[in-house]
């Protein structure tokens, strides 16, 4: 069971009052802890600072006006609470990966990605890796039934936001595996989008099943990572929206591709 059962109010408080001033002292009054307290539990719990959470749950109300509102991105930028119109053009290319101009048109082009990974006959197939330095590798299951890709990538935080540091596609469940990763700190995270999704429910991925990595993984040159047995599953109420595009993810994959 998950420690700090709490922290599911304070999440849900902050969807619903999304639209309005959301200070730390305001957050920790909602639970009657002190701002210290609350911030160390909200993190120890989510993985990431309260208000840093907040800031992210704005971008994803962002990427919801973007698709289903005709509001212009600065009226949208404004609606999210970000005074100045480059300031919130910065952060959202910096953390979804496109501007939101780009993000809006991407629909159409969407479906087109992801039709041209089904009809992708040439994947990779993936066996058990070696264990060796410097190389993340393990399996990927998942709770539910699903016939479609899994995007997989290695995150600076606890969070798929910006442009993964490594990252791939797969066709199936199974192995998967990053060599030659640079010494660091890692967060694994992984999602999947079924063949039949439309654009909207992956652009804007709700419901797609996830899985990611509460504690980080430590990259040496000299250690072996231990083998990562990961499951995807439905969202749960802690999980951090996505925010880095798929359909970015999705091109990026296909532009390696051999032409």
């Amino acid at each position: 069971m998950d420690r700090y059962t709490e922290i599911d109010e304070v999440i849900a408080y902050i969807h619903r009052h999304l639209d309005e001033p959301l200070p730390l002292s305001r957050l920790a009054n909602h639970v009657a802890y002190s701002q210290y307290h609350f911030a160390r539990i909200f993190k120890e719990r989510i993985g990431l600072p309260p208000l840093y959470y907040v800031s992210t749950m704005r971008l994803q109300r962002a990427k919801d006006l973007l698709l289903r509102t005709n509001m212009s991105v600065r009226d949208i930028g404004l609606e999210i609470g970000q005074q100045s119109l480059g300031t919130f053009s910065t952060r959202f290319t910096e953390r979804v990966g496109v501007s939101p101009s780009e993000f809006r048109e991407t629909a159409q082009l969407a479906e087109d990605r992801l039709r041209s990974l089904q009809q992708l006959t040439e994947w990779t197939r993936l066996h058990p890796a070696p264990e060796r330095p410097m190389t993340i590798a393990g399996t990927i299951e998942s709770t539910e039934p699903f016939q479609g890709v899994i995007l997989i990538g290695l995150f600076a935080k606890p969070i798929p936001e910006g442009l993964p540091l490594y990252g791939t596609l797969l066709p199936s469940l199974g192995h998967f595996c990053f060599t030659n990763v640079k010494p660091g700190t890692y967060y694994l995270m992984a999602t999947s989008v079924a063949w039949g999704m439309q654009a909207m429910d992956f652009l804007l991925p709700y419901e797609t099943l996830r899985t990611r990595s509460k504690k980080p993984i430590i990259v040496t040159p000299t250690a072996i990572v231990p083998h990562q047995q990961v499951t995807l599953h439905v969202p749960h109420p802690d999980d951090p929206p996505i925010l880095i595009s798929l359909s970015l993810l999705m091109n990026r994959f296909i532009q390696r591709l051999p032409q």
